[in-house]
Parts: C-alpha cells; structure tokens; sequence
C-alpha cells in the first residue's frame, strides 16, 4: 500500500494480527490512514505490530483476545466498537494448522485447528454482525486459503475449517443480501511465507518447509485493504489459485490425491523434525508479519510456474474427463 492516507478515518478491526498475514495488513491499514484494533492471544507481538503502525504513520490498539471464547470476542468488539465510534471492516485473520497424517495427530490438535480455523471466525462475525446490520455497512473480511477449494491431505482438520469457512461465508452473505452495504468477503491465497510454518504442530516425521514461489504477505495484505473500497465475495490471491479452484470442479479429489503421494514421498525424504503441537494451544514468541523463507529473486518466476502447472493440470484432467465421457 503506498503511503498517504487513503483511507482515512475507515475503522478497522483485525483479529489474528499478531504475526504473519494478519500483523502486515494492520501494518498497511495503518499505513493508509486507518484508525485501528487489533486482536490476538499474544500481547508481546501485537505490541510489536502496534509500534510497526506507528513507525507507517499510524496508530493501533492492543486488545489481546482468544477468539475461540465467544464471550470473550464479544467483550473485544464492543471494546473496539466503543474506541473507534463504529466499525467498517472487520478482518478474521486467525488461523492455525497441524501436519500429519489423519490418525497420527492427536483428536485434541485436530479439534483445536477446528476451533480457531472456524469456530473462531464464527464467533467474530457473531460479535460484529449487529454492529453492521445497527450501522446499516461493514465488511467482515474471511481469510480462508486455496485450501477451501482443494482438500489438503496430512492437514485434515485443516481442510475441514477452510470448507466449512467457504459454507459459512455462502450463507452468511445470503442472509445480508438484501442489505447492499454489508459485505461478506472471502479471501483464498496460495501458500504465504509467515511464520505460520513455525508456528504449525507437525507430526510428520519431517522438517517442515514451504513450496518454491510462496507469495510475500504483503501480497495479500494489499488484496485485503483494496476489500475497504472495492468489496468483493472472493479475491483469490496467487497464480495458481483460480486454476486449483477450477481444476477440483473439473476433477474432483484429483489435486489431492496427486498431492497426498507427494507428501507420502517428502515426508519420507525431508530431513528428520521432532513431533510438536506448535503454538496450536500457546501464543507463540514475537515474530512478526515474515516467515524469511523467500528468494526474493526467484518468488516471482517459480510463482508463475507454480500457476503454469496448475493449469497444466487442470488441462490434463479436462482431457481425462473428456476420455471417460
């Protein structure tokens, strides 16, 4: 987002604004003008993120909150909307994953991936959503993934969240559809490089890594503040998530079969990683808006690769379909 205040005086909630995707679009709402709250279970990176809005020209408050306790929510939007005079974007940005295959991982890690992924962003609209419907606008920004169009094996409960965010959202925004200022938007980037790899539980056997042409956050963070004046139901963010989109209506389970024997073969190959659940029931250290894993001078090639593949293989299903019809 380019400096000068483009949005100023737009008030902005974000919740999971603690590190990654979340911590670098408050940084840009801060950056175009916005007045700001922002929300996560870590105080010591939200202080981090609020004094990387000071130093865009901005300003935030710190409000840590679990958003998995409903009540708890409700106390921070009200909060909020009391320091703002109202609020016009709310933006669900919490979100965390557990790698292994299904029965290898604990029932309690898959419930909690469950709980933040989807019940979480639940219980923020749940909190907003009056607000809204009192103010006559407001948009409540969904951050989903690719993932809610393409299941994702070793990361079960993963899948089931980022599906069942895709139906939440469908419905919600039928319920608001005879109201043309209050906007449900769903945002589904391919993979990002944040510390949400860190952060991941993992039992996998295996070191953890990202694939070759991740996107930057403040790719998405630039996605998620156009949403502010040019509302949308869907942004998909990153060459190839229109074709993963496509190419699961095309070939239903054929992307997720192909990608669970890759990760059968990685998982065998990548070197040795200890089981761990992560930061999935304890805030973890500071880390702010950057997983550090990026070439920057490859991201961009091996992005467009990345999409070229992907509709590669959405022609080569397209071609098998057309071969069983």
């Amino acid at each position: 987002m380019s400096a000068g205040h483009t949005l100023a005086g737009k008030r902005v909630v974000v919740t999971g604004a603690s590190s990654g995707i979340g911590a670098a679009t408050a940084v840009a709402f801060a950056e175009a003008g916005a007045n700001l709250v922002i929300g996560a279970r870590g105080k010591e990176g939200l202080d981090d993120v609020a004094r990387c809005c000071a130093a865009a020209g901005g300003h935030a408050t710190v409000r840590p909150v679990d958003c998995t306790d409903a009540s708890a929510v409700a106390t921070f939007a009200a909060e909020a909307c009391d320091l703002l005079g109202g609020i016009d974007l709310w933006f669900s940005c919490e979100g965390v994953g557990v790698l292994g295959r299904y029965e290898d991982v604990p029932i309690a890690d898959h419930g909690r991936v469950v709980d933040v992924n989807l019940v979480a962003h639940m219980n923020d609209v749940h909190a907003v959503l009056p607000t809204f419907l009192a103010q006559d606008h407001g948009t409540w920004v969904n951050m989903i993934s690719a993932g809610g169009f393409v299941a994702t094996p070793y990361a079960a409960a993963y899948s089931a969240s980022t599906f069942g965010l895709r139906g939440f959202s469908s419905a919600l925004r039928g319920e608001v559809s005879k109201r043309p200022h209050i906007h449900i938007c769903d945002v589904c980037p391919t993979f990002v490089d944040t510390p949400g790899v860190d952060h991941a539980g993992n039992y996998t056997g295996a070191h953890l890594s990202l694939p070759p042409g991740s996107l930057a956050p403040e790719t998405v963070d630039k996605a998620v503040v156009r949403l502010a004046t040019h509302p949308r139901n869907l942004t998909a963010v990153g060459a190839a998530a229109i074709a993963f989109k496509l190419g699961e209506f095309a070939a239903p389970n054929l992307l997720a079969a192909i990608m669970s024997g890759f990760l059968d073969t990685w998982s065998a190959r990548a070197p040795n990683g200890d089981d761990s659940d992560g930061v999935l029931f304890e805030p973890g250290v500071s880390a702010g808006p950057d997983g550090g894993r990026r070439d920057p001078h490859r991201g961009r090639k091996l992005a467009a690769a990345a999409g070229g593949m992907a509709v590669l293989g959405l022609a080569g299903a397209g071609v098998w379909l057309g071969r069983r019809r």
